[in-house]
Formats: C-alpha cells, structure tokens, sequence
C-alpha cells in the first residue's frame, strides 16, 4: 500500500504545531502475525462485547469503517469518519498531552499505528491501533459521546501543564516503547519502571493537565456508563483490552458513582484498575467537565493562573479585562497585599494577540526579548486607563509625542514620552506605546530607555490564563523532538519463516469465502501444521486458526490439531485462556465438546 497521508477537510485546517506530530500509517509495516492479533482481538471483543459494552459500539464498529479482518487504513477510517464528522491520524506512539487534547478539539482522533505484539495482547500500556482504531473510534459514532470528547480536548488544551509533566510524559513514553519492543531486556525495562515510580512518588502540586488527564483516564480510557449495579462499557482503554473488558465487570472491580472526585484519583497504566467510574449517562460527563473548567486558570485567570504559568516554564497566555492577550514564558509577577497582579514579565519571545489573532506589529520580532507590563488602575484617578475617551485621555495628560508621568495605586511609576495609543472594539485602550521611558517599583527599575520602546499592557486584571499561544502563527511551534522513538523489532529467520505460514492461512481462509473447495484446504494445511509443530512449537494463535478452518470437517486433521491446543494449554498455562477463548468463539458456531 503506497505510504501517504490520508486527509479530508478536517486534517486540512489542523494547525503546523499539530501536523508535526502526523505520520504516514505505511500499511506494509504490519506483518501477517499482527493481522491475525488484530484479528482475534476484534473477533472475541464483538463477541463479548456486543453484551457488555455501550449499545454505540457494535454499530459504531459499522459506521466507523472498522474491521474485523483486517486492521483498517487511515484512508479507509478518513472516508468514513468524515460522514459524522470526524477524522483519525497515525502518530509514534504517546504524544504530549497538550497537543493529544488539542487534536480532539479539532475533532481528529489520534491513533498510535503501531500493534501490539502477540505476547501482549491481551494488554500494552503502549498506545496501539487496537486500542485507538477499536476502542476509540467506534464509540464517536454516539453524538452525545463525541461533543463531549471534542469538547474536553477544547478544554484540555488549555489547561496548564508543569515541568514535572512533560518528565513523566518521557518517562512513561520511555516505559510504555520499552514493554512493548520486543528487544528490550529485563534490566532495561525495569530501569524505565523505576524513573516512571520515582516520578510518580515525587510529591508535586497537581498541575491542571495531570488533574484533568485523571479525568480523561477515568472517562475516555475506562469509563462505564449505566448504573453501579448494571454498567456497560464505552472507555477505550476497556474496549481494546479482552483481559480487562472481562476483569472490570468482575466484584473485585469497586464501582463508584462518577463525580469530579475522579479529577484527584491517580492510576497507574501498567495495572489493571482497581476501581472505575460509572457516569449514569454522557450528557453527565459534560456538566462534571463543565465544573472542573471552573477551576481552571482559563476560567479564573488572577494572580493563581499566572504562578501556573510561570511554574510551568512553557509558552503559557494571559488575557486581561480589555481582551489583550499575552503570550510567551512568563518569569515574574509582582502582587499587591490583595494578592492582584499589578506587574508580569515574560522572557523571550512573545507575541500580543486579541481575540486570538496576533496584533499587528506585536509579533515576536518586536518582542524578541520579551514583555513586561503594570496592570491596575492609576493613583488618584477613579477612571481606569481603558475607559478613557479622547477627551478623558487629554484632561490627564495622555498627550501623543508629549512626555508624561503617572502612577498606579500599587506604587509602579511610568515616566516617559507617550507615543500613541491601541484600541480594541469595543473602543477601550489596550495598549500605549512610549519611547524614552522608565518604569520603577520602589527602588527598582522595571524598565529602561536603553530597553527599547516600552509597551504597556492595558487593563484591570488577568481574567485568563491557559496553556499555549492565543494565536499559533505567533510563534515557531514545529519544534518537538521526544526523546524516546516507537522501536521496529527486526524478525529473526524464524520469524519471518513463522510470519510465512501466517500468510498461507490468512490467504487460504480468503479463498475459502471465495468459494475454494476444499481439496485446496486439505492440500495446504496439513503441511503447515507439521511445521509449526517442528519449527514452532510455543506459538498458540496459528494452531487456533488453523483449527478455525477444519473445526466443522469432523477428521481426523481436525481432531489432531484440537489435541494439539489441548496439550498446548498444559504446556502454557499462561495463554491457556486465550486458546479457550478462541475455541469458545468456534463452539458457538460449531456445537462440539472441546473436553
């Protein structure tokens, strides 16, 4: 299959900073082995899960051009998803959690191209297409549950992160990479285990995106929805996995009620969960959304938004009362005894938007070396600066090209000669620029004539404060480089001789809908059998479809190949249920005692 993006409209308005982390899906990456994981997999998940899981999946399956087959292509998933509106990109692996939340506000879903391997399948705290394709794409199909997952990455996008989040995210893309490569040794993985435990002990503050990526967890990863008593599955992270689609409806699972109390429960993605939320329905997630965006530093801006900003060291925006928006690292504040921002710096690049488009002029050329700005009213003046009228502006002094002098009730000084002034539409002052101009707070000067041209930000308070540039085109955002990359096993001889009689099977069993007789059957598997017995003789999944193919012919192949699986068991306790699985699925089409 020819390697390329696959697009539509919605992949086509996607921002730089985002298609930065887009990758061809290169179909031909997936070996005859991993078709027959996704195979089994989806094979067992609808046959469980059409009873357990919300009424949305099974025909979310249809709608989203999921098969069980085949795992599906971008381009076919794009085709289809584009009808209720949606899209899907192939990415390595975990992305940052700002950029994974802010595709969903665009409406893509993000699917991890790589598989599982077929001794994880059960399970891999590596993202997958099994579990983005087949858990998270079919479930969008439920209008309710796809504005809510659209509009959480809306919010999600915002919320601000810290440093300590962006060394667990690496830590756990690290780990997560490592469990899933085949070549990675014992000591290697529990290495990665220790920095991702010694992280996740560190005590921290909980940052907005770790409180609000608990919440995704419990929803979007293992949400159920119904009752305590009587709940379905519609998470994701349940949908993909048969081992715990199966344990989380087990007692041993505590079932809680779904609050935002789920905002302040960690888990831990390399255990199944000891406990799950139920929400009684998906409008429910929008309102606990809603009360969590509350307290937000989007929603709440003030001096707390801003410290988040500065804690974070990343480009982070504040928006104060006349719409001006900041946006850059933030270094510094000043507060008053009310605790109110009355100054803030930023260090290095930054632009100055409104109503998330850049100001004009007010790029990062101009603000190379970063912004600073007093915030608050004037001393002595009950009119705030941003409701002055020409008239008001020209009875205090506010003269163009005449010098001036004032000062704001927290004691900052501005002195210098005022140049002119910026307006946003509402016809409030937003800006005023001044040359030759000294800023000063008690005995230290803010800002000096030698600095340039000073800006001042106009306005009362910070009303916002959120995560990211107001306008993306503000600034260089195709820079990510992680540090971990999703690992290419290379196949040992063996394998690829393995990967050969996978092909042989899958081909024939597509022939066999075709119409084949079944001479060519007869012809074909007996000599394949033999070699996975001499050649390969831990794997269980070939047996199985093998078996799958000669289960209704009642001889003396098939009987030999059910005693071969049988014997395998005992042999490998620890597949033992999945090869009972797979024969359980073949009983309910063929009434024969597997005993």
């Amino acid at each position: 299959m020819e390697q390329r993006i696959e697009t539509n409209e919605l992949l086509d308005r996607l921002p730089p900073h985002l298609k930065q982390y887009i990758k061809p899906q290169d179909y031909e990456q997936y070996t005859p082995i991993n078709q027959a994981v996704w195979r089994y997999v989806m094979r067992k998940n609808v046959d469980y899960l059409s009873k357990v899981a919300h009424a949305s999946y099974v025909d979310g399956l249809e709608k989203t051009g999921i098969s069980i087959e085949a795992i599906p292509s971008m381009y076919g998933m794009n085709r289809i998803l584009k009808e209720i509106g949606w899209a899907a990109v192939a990415v390595d692996g975990f992305i940052p959690p700002n950029a994974f939340m802010e595709f969903q506000a665009y409406k893509v879903l993000v699917i991890a191209s790589d598989i599982r391997q077929l001794e994880h399948i059960e399970y891999t705290p590596a993202p997958d297409i099994i579990h983005e394709g087949a858990g998270h794409a079919p479930i969008i199909a439920s209008p309710d549950y796809a504005e809510y997952l659209r509009r959480f990455g809306e919010i999600g996008a915002k919320a601000i992160s810290s440093a300590h989040d962006m060394e667990l995210y690496e830590a756990v893309r690290a780990l997560s990479i490592l469990k899933a490569s085949e070549d990675s040794s014992d000591a290697m993985i529990a290495a990665a285990e220790k920095e991702v435990l010694e992280l996740q002990q560190k005590e921290v503050a909980p940052s907005e995106i770790s409180l609000i990526r608990n919440l995704h967890w419990w929803t979007v990863e293992y949400g159920l929805v119904g009752t305590v008593d009587h709940p379905k599955i519609y998470g994701a992270g349940l949908l993909s996995s048969i081992g715990e689609s199966t344990w989380c409806m087990k007692e041993e699972v505590k079932k809680i009620p779904y609050s935002i109390d789920a905002a302040y429960q960690d888990f831990d993605i390399t255990k199944p969960q000891p406990q799950l939320y139920v929400t009684p329905d998906f409008a429910y997630l929008q309102e606990v959304l809603e009360e969590f965006a509350n307290t937000m530093a989007v929603r709440k801006g003030g001096w707390r938004g801003l410290h988040k900003l500065i804690e974070s060291k990343q480009i982070g925006t504040i928006e104060i009362s006349t719409g001006l928006q900041i946006s850059g690292r933030f270094t510094r504040m000043i507060q008053n005894e009310d605790n109110e921002v009355v100054y803030f710096e930023t260090e290095g690049e930054t632009a100055l938007s409104y109503r998330e488009k850049e100001v004009i002029g007010h790029g990062v050329s101009r603000h190379a070396n970063g912004f600073r700005s007093p915030l608050g009213k004037l001393k002595g003046i009950n009119l705030a600066i941003e409701n002055m009228g020409p008239r008001d502006l020209q009875a205090y002094n506010f003269y163009d090209g005449k010098p001036i002098a004032f000062e704001f009730e927290s004691g900052i000084t501005v002195e210098g000669l005022n140049v002119t002034g910026m307006r946003n539409l509402r016809g409030e002052l937003m800006l005023i620029q001044f040359t030759n101009c000294t800023v000063s707070y008690k005995d230290e000067i803010l800002f000096s004539p030698d600095m340039g041209d000073f800006d001042m930000a106009v306005g009362k308070e910070i009303l916002s404060a959120f995560a990211g540039a107001a306008d993306y085109l503000s600034f260089d955002l195709v820079t990510h480089v992680s540090k971990s990359t999703t690992a290419r096993p290379t196949l040992t001889e063996s394998e690829v001789a393995l990967n050969a009689l996978y092909k042989s099977v899958r081909d024939l069993r597509e022939k066999l809908k075709d119409g084949v007789s079944t001479d060519d059957k007869d012809a074909v598997l007996p000599p394949i059998f033999a070699d996975v017995q001499a050649s390969h003789p831990n794997d269980w999944l070939l047996p199985l479809e093998i078996y799958e193919l000669v289960a209704r012919d009642d001889s003396s192949f098939s009987e030999r190949v059910l005693n071969y699986l049988i014997n395998l068991k005992s042999r490998r306790p620890t597949v033992a249920h999945l090869i009972d699985d797979g024969l359980l699925l073949l009983e309910k089409k063929v009434p024969k005692s597997i005993n």
